[in-house]
């Protein structure tokens, strides 16, 4: 996927990950990034072209769609936590907020962004995932659960979307630097550094990135059997 001269979308793209994503795009040389968000006026970043896009709300992904009729990649990065869903306490509203942002979310803008890459020469098609796609755990079950549902979508589009030439890339991380995992003192990488790798794997036309260590440990791990 030649990065330099393309247009990119990228979700969730005013903080975090999102935002590293839309910088390493501007620094490959991408001619225009939209930042998709749900307020256009807490895009800070001259460089980047705010578009209102919640991607909850079928009429704004729609719109969104029409607007950035020009692009070439697209970055599913807006997400929650949901952390306020335990195992065995607490509302499930965080949970369901987590499925319908992280899972639906993305399942909504790559369906309607399908045919927009299809028509301008097929393209990327980025999901941040996370290691928490295949270890799920009591402190955030609701969270694990979106991301696993989130790779099985990814799965799916890089089937459906084979043959009309969109590359399918999956990104798997571990703690990042960012307020979504400000409750942990885990070890952390930089989000900087998971769009970079990002971007290398764009650039060499890989469906994969195991962004850090314990990822890349995670993934070795599941063709073992199962622990009591």
């Amino acid at each position: 996927m030649e990065i330099r001269g393309s247009v990119a979308l990228v979700t969730g793209a005013n903080r975090g990950i999102g935002q590293a994503f839309a910088r390493a795009l501007l620094e490959r040389g991408a001619a225009k990034v939209y930042a998709g968000v749900r307020d256009p006026a807490s895009v800070s970043d001259g460089e980047l072209s705010p578009l209102r896009l919640d991607v909850t709300a079928p009429d704004e992904v729609a719109a969104a769609a029409a607007a950035a009729s020009d692009v070439t990649i697209v970055v599913n990065n807006a997400g929650v936590g949901g952390f306020e869903t335990k195992l065995l306490t607490g509302s499930f509203g965080g949970a369901r907020e987590a499925m319908e942002i992280n899972y639906f979310g993305t399942w909504a803008v790559s369906r309607a962004f399908a045919p927009v890459l299809a028509r301008n020469g097929g393209g990327a098609l980025v999901n941040m995932l996370s290691t928490a796609s295949w270890v799920s755990r009591p402190e955030y079950p609701g969270y694990a659960a979106s991301k696993a549902a989130q790779w099985s979508l990814t799965g799916a589009l890089r089937e459906g979307l084979r043959e009309q030439g969109t590359l399918v890339v999956g990104v798997h991380a571990s703690f990042v630097q960012t307020d979504l995992s400000s409750f942990t003192d885990a070890p952390k990488i930089s989000a900087a550094d998971v769009a970079e790798q990002t971007m290398d794997a764009l650039a060499n036309d890989r469906v994969e990135v195991l962004a850090d260590e314990r990822t890349r440990h995670v993934k070795g791990d599941l063709a073992q059997p199962l622990q009591r």
